[in-house]
């Protein structure tokens, strides 16, 4: 019995594998996917490493260097108190990079929990379920996160807790269905057959042969949720100054568009890049994830 149990371990996990190169083959071929992955890989090693990259102490004000122009000493100028862009750009990759991790994380939990009972469960709770899931669905994305801002306060912990619960419902939609789908394969009631309890079933065979598309949301939402974040740092709402955020270096700039513009470019164009790279990888696990989208273009 145990020979026969490890070399079923053994062809799983050989399967497993295959199963990730296969993905990782088509996923290679999309130049567009590996871009993506390129600046995401960039952003998270800029962000692990900003205290090694940045020059300068990125709040430290020196009002004699205050909007200095790109040069040698700043790469990407300086701002009105004289804190060096290029050291707050790299600072500012770190808190998007958290907020977007941890917000999405929180997000993920919670739809994958509502969306799985009430995809398994069915009638009532379903219904309760869904209705919930409508409630929240009705306010704008951005005007529910500015509203329990306006009512938590500016921190970075109160943007984790109001972009993580106001973006749940999509995971919870993503789930519910891909779990209606899956329940009723053969596979399932063979589990129920053998008297398999439902948290088991949910865990080990309903949610790993449900999440492909969620893999693909959750990289395509942390870009949605590090644009946000920029907003309500825009507005006020987001990290607390003099803490580095791109969105609160757009509104710091914005009053100097027109005789500092490196103020409100290099802001931009890190948010640009990361919000692309985000998308762009989310389209190439989809290709990757779902080859019959290939297979529909070829014909």
């Amino acid at each position: 019995m145990s020979t026969n149990s490890d070399a079923d371990k053994t062809l799983e996990l050989y399967e497993t594998s295959s199963l990730f190169l296969e993905i990782w083959d088509r996923l290679k071929r999309n130049k567009r996917a590996i871009l993506g992955l390129f600046l995401v890989i960039f952003l998270i090693l800029v962000a692990l490493f900003a205290n090694v990259i940045a020059p300068y102490d990125p709040v430290q004000i020196a009002l004699k260097d205050s909007l200095k122009e790109p040069n040698l000493a700043h790469l990407m100028g300086t701002d009105v108190l004289g804190r060096d862009i290029f050291s707050r750009i790299i600072y500012g990759a770190r808190a998007s990079l958290i907020v977007g991790v941890v917000a999405t994380s929180i997000s993920l939990v919670i739809g994958v929990i509502i969306g799985a009972f009430s995809g398994y469960y069915g009638g009532w709770l379903d219904s309760l379920m869904m209705r919930i899931t409508d409630i929240f669905s009705a306010f704008p994305f951005f005007l529910l996160a500015i509203a329990i801002m306006t009512f938590l306060g500016p921190s970075l912990l109160n943007i984790f807790f109001a972009l993580g619960i106001v973006g749940w419902t999509n995971y919870a939609r993503l789930i519910r269905g891909q779990v209606i789908l899956v329940k009723e394969s053969k596979y399932i009631e063979a589990a129920r057959s053998i008297g398999a309890k439902d948290r088991r079933i949910i865990l080990r065979h309903i949610l790993p042969n449900a999440l492909a598309p969620v893999i693909v949301y959750t990289a395509l939402n942390i870009g949605g949720v590090i644009l946000a974040e920029a907003g309500l740092s825009f507005l006020g709402l987001g990290v607390r100054p003099p803490a580095p955020s791109w969105g609160s270096m757009l509104a710091e700039g914005k009053d100097f568009i027109f005789n500092a513009s490196w103020l409100v470019v290099w802001p931009g164009v890190a948010i640009f890049l990361t919000v692309l790279g985000y998308n762009l990888l989310g389209e190439g696990l989809r290709n990757a994830l779902d080859p019959r989208l290939n297979l529909r273009r070829i014909k």
